[in-house]
């Protein structure tokens, strides 16, 4: 696969972004991503027995192989190193979204549909921010998510603006291993005649 390097091609910008340090790091590393054909999935500075930067990323079919986090690791080191949007020591880890992968992109949420995950909004809707359930559809702005522990009484689906989504992940099921191993075999198999391996890095 050949670097892409015009970014007007990246219609798909993320709905959810990050704010602070995490959006600064960001700013600087994505132009270099989107160089090397990579979508930036999340950045996330994290200090749990020391700095760690955690940047996820893949490729427009969605893979990430070891290699490739190999190569943005390689390329957004210097830049960073540059910049110093971080003062302080950190150790820098570029990995795959994974299977139960945060959900950016609109595209993210019609991918997925069909299988759980969990939505906050950045205020309130319907008198609550969380909200956990299947992925139903995503129609026009919306989403509609069928809520798996609404209260009796309560009405089971409902509908979301996407804009008012601050953050959302894919629940780990046996459903969703499923399908992301038939997935990643199905790339497997494409990228095979392409002579392109794809060892995943799930983080």
């Amino acid at each position: 696969m050949e670097p892409m390097s015009n970014h007007d091609d990246h219609n798909d910008d993320r709905l959810i972004v990050e704010t602070g340090l995490d959006a600064r790091v960001a700013s600087i590393i994505e132009p270099v991503a989107l160089d090397l054909g990579f979508r930036l999935v999340r950045v996330r500075m994290i200090n749990n027995n020391g700095a760690v930067m955690q940047i996820m990323a893949e490729r427009p079919d969605g893979t990430m192989s070891v290699g490739d986090c190999e190569e943005l690791s390689r390329a957004i080191s210097p830049v960073l190193d540059i910049e110093e949007p971080v003062s302080s020591t950190y150790n820098l880890e570029v990995s795959s979204p994974g299977i139960d992968r945060p959900l950016v992109r609109r595209e993210d949420f019609e991918t997925w549909v069909g299988h759980v995950a969990k939505i906050e909004t950045g205020y309130l809707i319907n008198g609550r921010k969380r909200y956990r359930g299947m992925l139903l559809k995503v129609d026009g702005d919306d989403l509609l998510l069928r809520r798996d522990n609404a209260a009796a009484g309560e009405e089971k689906e409902c509908t979301i603006p996407l804009a008012a989504i601050a953050e959302g992940r894919l629940v780990l099921t046996d459903d969703l291993i499923r399908e992301a191993l038939r997935r990643d075999k199905a790339l497997r198999t494409i990228n095979k005649v392409s002579g392109r391996n794809i060892e995943t890095a799930d983080n």
